[in-house]
């Protein structure tokens, strides 16, 4: 905790006068008085940008095997801006190109002001570059980012502001890939709001859903809206059941509505409509089911002292496998059973939210002293569901070094990868921009190659935005996990510049077809087509002429399938 600014100690100062503000985790405070201790709201003034005219270029892009990163906030050059501040991300990819993204976050021009704007960056080749134009609406306190994107490939930023006193926000859409946005379209608000955009081929497909804190509503006692016009207008506010806060929403494969949060359950919260995605209707709630998480959220974490452990995640099954409509919740929880400051918890229902099954913990480290904070979750299209958060367990006991780490599960939960350490140390208390925090949450999609993740961290010596693709093969599996019966698919290098060395393993003699293919499926180059016996093989695959940026290699074995996701360099 050294090297902390002076504010840090002044705020400590306040906690140990101030009982509600307390860090022991073994004094639970209510939940009510939880939900009120963090809220955005300006109170300092903007400041330009710092005068300087040294760079540094971006931290690595690519980190181990399987795991590409690159910055975001960065200026025309490529390099990282010195004395800014950016954290709190989200993620938008086009699902009709994943080459196309988006991500916005807290844009903070100089870290002397806690003053911060909508940032945002795109990427038209699969986030090996980025383009920082700016912020929307220069000048203007923005705060909350959240973003998504409908079947077309439209990009939506749900924004926050209190510039006035009230809690409002807007909903900007790009029909552009991020390049440009419009001026935005009023969508009631309020602070902690969350966004989901309906994606299925019901009567809600292009649906649009916000729900907020309702402690800090624009339209109180409603906390919650809907757009049936695609974000030409939103309706007027209604309550949720079960009051959740602090989470997020997912959209199931009958148009359902899911919403989680801490709220009147002290535990986890989620919401459930059925009628929501039908337009014009009036929006009720099937049921609102508390959830054991043996934890809480919390915003009373020295590791992230004015902000909280991380927004609770759900998501559901879209797939047309065996765990089809299974809800999953997953978040960074202060334990209940044991002193553990920060668990990555997970549960799951199989009957539409209805009831969960008890929770898991996803972190294996034997430690409870350790933090596993910002826990973010997003389930693929075939099922996958794929984990990530900041741990702890690397550094020096007491200390708050942190670095990313990775699991996936592809049996709906019932047993999970080894947790792989992806990102070196950082300390997350360099560069705040006069605010103890390096914002509340992480965002990823999953496509069903791997995760797209928009992330923070301090690698550059103060508060960025990076991307990351995570490939799930760069993981093993728990002993628990019987996998002796799947063929496995790996690339080497990966990202590559002219060559590459797939690596492949079959259990039984049987029809193997090794292919590379775009980023639509389309086959492109043919590596293996004939009859192989057991064992492990590799091929070269090089090609100068293939442009730059995503491609997918597909293994098939006999019955089985597997498919990892290249990425080629200029």
């Amino acid at each position: 905790m050294k090297n902390f600014p002076s504010y840090f100690f002044a705020y400590m100062a306040i906690l140990l006068i101030c009982p509600l503000a307390s860090f022991n985790q073994n004094v639970r405070t209510p939940a009510e008085q939880r939900a009120r201790l963090h809220h955005e709201s300006p109170d300092q003034k903007y400041l330009a940008p710092q005068a300087v005219t040294v760079k540094t270029l971006p931290a690595p892009r690519l980190k181990s095997t399987g795991f590409f990163t690159s910055q975001v906030n960065v200026d025309a050059n490529g390099d990282n801006i010195i004395g800014d501040a950016a954290n709190e991300p989200s993620i938008a990819v086009d699902p009709t190109n994943p080459n196309k993204m988006v991500i916005g976050w807290r844009q903070f021009d100089n870290v002397n002001s806690n003053f911060r704007q909508a940032g945002y960056g795109y990427s038209t080749n699969g986030g090996q570059n980025w383009t920082f134009p700016g912020v929307i609406d220069p000048l203007i306190f923005r705060s909350d980012p959240v973003l998504d994107f409908d079947v077309a490939g439209n990009f939506y930023y749900n924004s926050l502001t209190n510039s006035t006193g009230a809690y409002t926000c807007k909903v900007y859409k790009s029909i552009n890939g991020g390049a440009s946005w419009d001026l935005g379209t009023d969508a009631q608000g309020g602070d902690k709001q969350w966004m989901a955009i309906d994606r299925t081929n019901g009567p809600g497909n292009g649906n649009i859903y916000s729900s907020w804190t309702s402690y800090f509503s624009s339209c109180q006692p409603g906390f919650f809206t809907r757009s049936a016009n695609a974000g030409t207008s939103f309706e007027d506010c209604v309550t949720v059941d079960g009051d959740p806060y602090w989470g997020t929403m997912a959209v199931g494969p009958d148009g359902e509505l899911y919403i989680a949060g801490a709220g009147s359950f002290d535990g986890v919260t989620v919401s459930k409509s059925t009628n929501a995605q039908t337009p014009g209707s009036t929006i009720t709630w099937d049921h609102s089911t508390g959830v054991d998480m043996d934890g809480y959220v919390t915003g009373q974490s020295p590791i992230n002292p004015v902000g909280i452990l991380g927004q609770i995640s759900i998501d559901v099954d879209r797939s047309n496998g065996p765990g089809r409509g299974n809800v999953y919740v997953l978040a960074s929880l202060v334990r209940i059973s044991v002193t553990d400051p920060a668990d990555v918890m997970f549960a799951k229902s199989t009957d539409g939210g209805l009831t969960f099954s008890p929770p898991k913990r996803i972190n294996t480290d034997v430690s409870i002293e350790n933090y596993q904070w910002f826990g973010t979750m997003s389930v693929a299209p075939n099922g996958r569901i794929d984990v990530i958060w900041l741990d702890t367990r690397d550094g020096n006991t007491g200390s708050f070094l942190s670095a990313l780490y990775y699991c996936y599960s592809s049996d709906q939960g019932e047993t999970w990868s080894i947790n792989k350490k992806l990102s070196d140390l950082f300390d997350p208390s360099v560069g705040y921009p006069q605010q103890l925090k390096m914002g509340d949450y992480f965002d990823m999609v999953s496509d069903d190659a791997g995760a797209h993740l928009a992330w923070a961290n301090t690698l550059n010596g103060e508060q960025d935005v990076y991307y990351s693709y995570i490939t799930p093969q760069i993981t093993g599996m728990n002993e628990t996990t019987d996998n002796h019966d799947l063929s496995s698919l790996t690339c080497y290098p990966n990202p590559f510049m002219v060559q590459t060395t797939v690596k492949y393993k079959i259990p039984g003699d049987c029809a193997v077809k090794l292919v590379i293919c775009n980023i639509y499926g389309q086959e492109i180059r043919t590596l293996v087509d004939k009859n192989q016996a057991a064992g492990t093989y590799t091929v070269n695959f090089s090609d100068e002429n293939l442009p730059s940026g995503f491609y997918l290699c597909r293994l098939s074995a006999g019955a089985q399938t597997e498919t990892t996701r290249l990425v080629k360099l200029k």
